[in-house]
């Protein structure tokens, strides 16, 4: 899905920042050495040097929001998920045989959710750059999820844990509540909860442009 701009969707030629109003607001602070903490049968920590030991990946792919805006052809480097789960993850935390979902927890106290299925299909990635570069701020950094195949909040950013869950974690406590779908399928335009998506389609092409304007203005007051 990289140069093929989905239903409802309407192509932007540039990338801008966007997330929940609160979440925007808040700067996600990076430290000096960046760790992604672990949480399964076991506590982990994954540091740069462990990642280091796991192949890295490149790949072109589109980003879809699903306040019906796509950036297509977006650049992105860094490690197949499926890799870093099977040769760091399963070592360490030891999953148990129940674990269907992976949460995926920001910085910033954004999370999302993923089934383990889709979490380590073909695409998805743990990126630390974007168009060649260390990957910026506004974008995610040090870390975050690309999962092109769904919509944009499941690509979190600024990722700080990844937990192993046997059951399907709620995204009522910090995870958009009921904006945020289970599985987020760009190709099933699942939107949002509740209702069909093409509704959700025309209300949020409705709401695109004043969106957009509000997170390129918090994002400008944040990032300045």
């Amino acid at each position: 899905m990289s140069g093929r701009l989905p239903k409802g969707q309407h192509a932007l030629d540039h990338f801008p920042r966007m997330g929940l109003p609160k979440r925007l607001a808040r700067r996600a602070p990076v430290p000096d050495e960046p760790s992604l903490r672990v949480v399964g049968a076991v506590t982990s920590e994954l540091s740069l040097a462990d990642l280091a030991t796991v192949p890295r990946r490149d790949q072109v792919s589109g980003f879809h929001c699903a306040l019906t805006w796509s950036r297509l052809d977006v650049h992105w480097g860094g490690w197949a998920l499926r890799d870093v789960y099977e040769q760091l993850i399963v070592p360490r935390a030891r999953p148990a045989d129940d674990v269907r979902y992976l949460k995926f927890v920001a910085a910033d106290g954004f999370y999302a959710s993923l089934a383990l299925e889709f979490a380590l299909a073909d695409g998805v990635l743990l990126a630390d750059t974007l168009d060649g570069e260390p990957l910026p701020l506004e974008h995610g950094a040090p870390w975050r999820i690309v999962a092109p195949a769904h919509y944009g909040y499941k690509n979190v950013k600024h990722l700080r844990a990844i937990e192993l869950c046997a059951r399907y974690p709620s995204p009522f406590n910090g995870g958009g509540g009921l904006l945020q779908h289970r599985d987020a399928l760009v190709e099933r335009e699942q939107r949002a909860q509740v209702l069909p998506g093409v509704v959700y389609r025309y209300l949020n092409a409705a709401a695109r442009p004043a969106g957009l304007r509000a997170a390129g203005r918090i994002t400008r007051k944040v990032l300045r």
